[in-house]
């Protein structure tokens, strides 16, 4: 079964518009973010609302059907960041300069690493970096509710 517009647009909505895993903006995107099953169908996930997120391309793909990933700090294997359960400003903040996100929990260290949510591979050139520095010269970034920085 599809997930029918309406629901769709209910997600978009609920997002803020922002890729509930990196908080990209679909403004600035080419393409409509898509939605992302946060148990994949594949694994026994479901359509309900509860189950659905917003996410970009990028990480709806690096994403895939996983569900944890590997904290390198702690050394052990751990649930992905799940923005129906969890608060993204608890898991992540923005580096000084807007560039990178910096997981500062394992779900967040664990959920940066799996989704390669800073171009780790790919440190110059046409990374997910380099957009993002762009978006900050225009203003358009980082989101204004991830603006705050920890004192």
């Amino acid at each position: 079964m599809t997930i029918d517009d309406a629901t769709k647009e209910t997600v978009r909505r609920r997002a803020n518009y922002l890729c509930e895993y990196c908080h990209s903006p679909e403004r600035i995107s080419t393409t409509r973010f898509t939605v992302d099953h946060l148990i994949p169908k594949s694994i026994g996930g479901n359509n309900d609302i509860d189950n659905l997120a917003l996410a970009c391309r990028r990480c709806n793909e690096r994403r895939y059907n996983f569900v944890a990933g590997f904290d390198e700090t702690t050394k052990t294997i751990v649930p992905l960041f799940n923005p129906r359960q969890q608060i993204w400003s608890e898991h992540f903040l923005w580096s000084v300069d807007g560039r990178q996100i910096i997981g500062i929990t394992p779900a967040g260290r664990a959920t940066c690493k799996r989704l390669d949510m800073n171009d780790e591979r790919y440190p110059q050139g046409d990374s997910i970096q380099s957009a993002r520095d762009f978006w900050v010269q225009a203003g358009l970034h980082p989101p204004e509710e991830d603006s705050q920085q920890p004192n």
